[in-house]
C-alpha cells in the first residue's frame, strides 16, 4: 500500500462536487500514485471508478478522433454518478475540448479527476480556461512532513515541531539534513543512500528531457547549462541579459527557457515587494528550485548541510519550499533596495522572514529601513538547529517550524 500524500486528503473534499479536478506537477512527483489513492478512496465508498492512461496510443487515437469515443472505451451507467480518473491528460491533441465536452454533456454523471505532467504543455493546449468547470491542484515533491512519513516516522510527522523532546529533535535534525541534501522526489526518498544520486540523474536526463522536447527546445545543452548556472545562483537576482551574454544566446531564448523551467515545475521566480518603486528594487526576480535534490544534483554536491560552503543558499531555498506548502506563490515576495538592503521573504504583506545560517552575525541596523517603512510587517529570523528563540524582539524559527507561522499572523 502506498504512503498517502497530503494532496489525496485534500482532493477527498471535492470528489462529489461537479467540477473537474486537475492535478498538475512535475514528472515523477507522484501524480499517478495520487490517482490510484483516490481510486482506493472511491472503492471504499462503494464506488466503481474507471482509470484511463493516455500514454496508451490506442485510447489516445480514439479520443483524439472524438470525445464521444469515451463511451466506446467504458460502459458507464449514466443513471448514476461515474468517476473517471485520467492520467497524462496533456497527451490529448485538444484536452480542453475533451474535458469541456464530457463536463457539459455528462454533468453529474461522469466526474473527471485528471493529471497533467507539464503546465507548459497544458498552458499551450488549454486555450479555453474551462472557467467554472475545473479546480486545479498542484502536487509538489514531498513536503518535510511527507518525507518523514516516507521514512517510516509517522508519529514524528504528526507532532507539533515547536514542542519536541530532545530525542525527537535529534531525529528531526538528522532527517532534515537528508532532506536538504537529496530533496523530496518519492523515488529518491525511498531509495538506499548509494542509489539516490543515480535516480536524480535519471530524473534530470530522462524525464526533464521530455519537458525540453515537448517545449520544442532544440538546444538542450544550453538549457542544461542554464539550469546549472541557476543552481549556483539560488536566491539571487535573475538577469536575463547577463545570462544570455554568458551562454551566447538571445535574451528571448533565455526568457523562453526560464518559462519552460517554471511551467514544468522545476524552479520559480519570485517578484520583489515594494511600495516606493523609486527607492526599492527594479523588476528583476529571484530564483528558487522546487526540489532541493534536483538543485544539488545540478551543483554536483550532496554533502551534508554543516559541511557545505553554500549553506545560506540551501537553507533559503529550503525555507522557500516550506513557504510554498502554506502560501500561494503570488503571496511570496522579497524586498531589496537599490542600496542592496534586503529581506529574504515578505509573505501576505504582513510577515517577513530573514534566513540566517549564523544568528550571531545578525545586525539589526541592516533592517532599520525595512522596519521603519513597514512597521506593520512582522519580521522573524529563520535558521537551522540554532536553539535560539529570539533576536531582540524578533522571533527565531527553525526552518521546519511552519506550524509556527499561523501563530505569527
Amino acid at each position: 500500500m502506498s504512503i498517502i500524500r497530503d494532496l489525496t486528503h485534500k482532493l477527498e473534499k471535492y470528489l462529489f462536487a461537479d467540477e473537474i479536478l486537475l492535478i498538475i506537477g512535475a514528472r515523477q512527483v507522484g501524480k499517478t500514485t495520487v490517482l490510484y489513492q483516490i481510486m482506493d478512496v472511491l472503492k471504499n465508498q462503494r464506488q466503481n471508478p474507471y482509470f484511463l492512461n493516455l500514454e496508451d496510443p490506442d485510447y489516445l487515437t480514439l479520443l483524439n478522433q472524438s470525445p464521444k469515443n469515451l463511451l466506446k472505451i467504458f460502459s458507464f451507467n449514466l443513471n448514476k454518478k461515474n468517476f473517471l480518473l485520467i492520467d497524462e491528460v496533456q497527451y490529448l491533441a485538444n484536452p480542453t475540448n475533451f474535458l469541456k465536452y464530457i463536463f457539459d454533456e455528462f454533468k453529474g454523471k461522469i466526474k473527471i479527476i485528471a493529471s497533467g505532467s507539464s503546465a507548459f504543455y497544458l498552458d499551450k493546449k488549454f486555450k479555453d480556461s474551462l472557467a467554472g468547470r475545473k479546480r486545479i491542484f498542484h502536487l509538489y515533491t514531498l513536503s518535510f512532513r511527507e518525507f518523514l512519513r516516507f521514512k517510516n516516522e509517522k508519529e514524528l510527522s504528526r507532532k507539533d515541531f515547536r514542542d519536541l523532546t530532545l530525542s525527537d529533535r535529534e531525529k528531526l535534525t538528522l532527517g532534515y539534513q537528508e532532506y536538504l541534501s537529496f530533496g523530496g522526489y518519492p523515488r529518491v526518498v525511498l531509495a538506499p543512500p548509494e542509489e539516490k544520486a543515480e535516480i536524480l540523474r535519471d530524473i534530470v536526463y530522462s524525464y526533464i528531457k521530455k519537458d525540453i522536447y515537448e517545449a520544442n527546445i532544440r538546444q538542450d545543452e544550453v538549457f542544461y547549462k542554464l539550469f546549472k548556472i541557476l543552481a549556483n545562483q539560488t536566491g539571487n537576482l535573475v538577469n536575463s541579459s547577463e545570462l544570455a551574454s554568458t551562454l551566447n544566446v538571445s535574451k528571448t531564448s533565455i526568457d523562453n527557457y526560464l518559462y519552460v523551467m517554471q511551467k514544468s515545475f522545476h524552479l520559480v521566480l519570485i517578484k520583489p515587494f515594494f511600495k516606493n518603486i523609486r527607492k526599492e528594487l527594479t523588476k528583476m526576480p529571484k530564483v528558487y528550485f522546487m526540489d532541493l535534490g534536483l538543485r544539488n544534483f545540478l551543483k554536483a554536491n550532496f554533502a551534508l548541510y554543516h559541511t557545505r560552503d553554500d549553506k545560506g543558499q540551501l537553507l533559503e531555498n529550503a525555507f522557500f519550499r516550506q513557504l510554498l506548502e502554506k502560501y500561494d506563490l503570488e503571496r511570496i515576495r522579497f524586498w531589496r533596495t537599490i542600496q542592496k538592503k534586503e529581506v529574504d521573504f515578505v509573505v501576505n504583506e504582513n510577515l517577513a522572514f530573514e534566513v540566517k545560517t549564523q544568528l550571531k552575525e545578525v545586525k539589526m541596523k541592516d533592517y532599520h529601513i525595512f522596519l521603519e517603512n513597514y512597521p506593520a510587517i512582522k519580521l522573524s529570523f529563520v535558521s537551522f538547529d540554532s536553539g535560539e528563540k529570539s533576536i531582540s524582539i524578533h522571533s527565531v524559527l527553525e526552518v521546519w517550524q511552519m506550524d509556527s507561522l499561523s501563530k505569527l499572523e
